[in-house]
């Protein structure tokens, strides 16, 4: 198994409620699955291919619940990363090389029945921590944007987050309100406005969640 690591960020967006059941072992809020997640790697490796300054994307769709499977996958890499950084990005993405059930990726690829075609394209993230505010661009294919949850009453930004001290993605979120569009991707994403997005420092290898001391 062919040793990664990844140190960064990362932004998702699904068609939940902000908070998302799936984070709390609960079914999806609508029955179904269907996200997009970007990722900003600032120190990462495979093998002895650097993956330092590299960007990844990933759109799903799962007919139901993630772990109920037949879900499509599209990747998009970084077109700047070289043949040997792109095929080492896509393999972690894809859960290869990695524990079984370590990370959200070899789960989301074991669930997966249809992948379609892997794109490059220009990727950015943009995070604010104090405004809460942020988004993603994906090329032509797909972007983001995330902003506070409002307050139900008021409108006020409400900040939230979410402590997963076992999980296999992040220890903690912060969690906003996302919106996604996907124009140039196989993978339509329908009502995915104001719904639940999180943003993560992510530090994974391919045993799993690397967890602060």
């Amino acid at each position: 198994m062919t040793d990664w690591a990844i140190h960064g960020f990362e932004i998702a967006n699904c068609n939940c409620l902000p908070g998302c059941p799936c984070q709390f072992s609960q079914l999806p809020s609508d029955g179904t699955c269907r996200a997009m997640m970007t990722l900003r790697i600032d120190k990462g490796h495979y093998g002895e291919t650097s993956l330092d300054g590299l960007y990844g994307a990933a759109i799903f769709s799962w007919p139901g619940a993630i772990h109920e499977g037949n879900g499509q996958r599209q990747i998009v890499i970084d077109e700047r990363a070289t043949p040997e950084q792109r095929a080492g990005l896509e393999a972690i993405m894809r859960g290869e090389d990695t524990d079984e059930f370590a990370t959200m990726f070899f789960v989301f690829n074991a669930m997966t029945a249809t992948s379609h075609d892997t794109l490059t394209a220009a990727i950015s993230l943009e995070w604010d921590a104090e405004t809460g505010t942020g988004s993603t661009k994906v090329g032509r294919i797909a972007s983001t944007q995330v902003q506070p949850i409002p307050h139900i009453i008021s409108g006020a930004p409400h900040f939230a987050a979410i402590n997963l001290p076992n999980g296999f993605e992040f220890e903690v979120a912060h969690v906003a309100s996302g919106t996604t569009t996907t124009p140039g991707s196989a993978i339509t994403l329908e009502g995915i406005n104001g719904t639940h997005a999180h943003v993560a420092e992510l530090h994974l290898t391919g045993r799993g969640l690397v967890r602060s001391a």
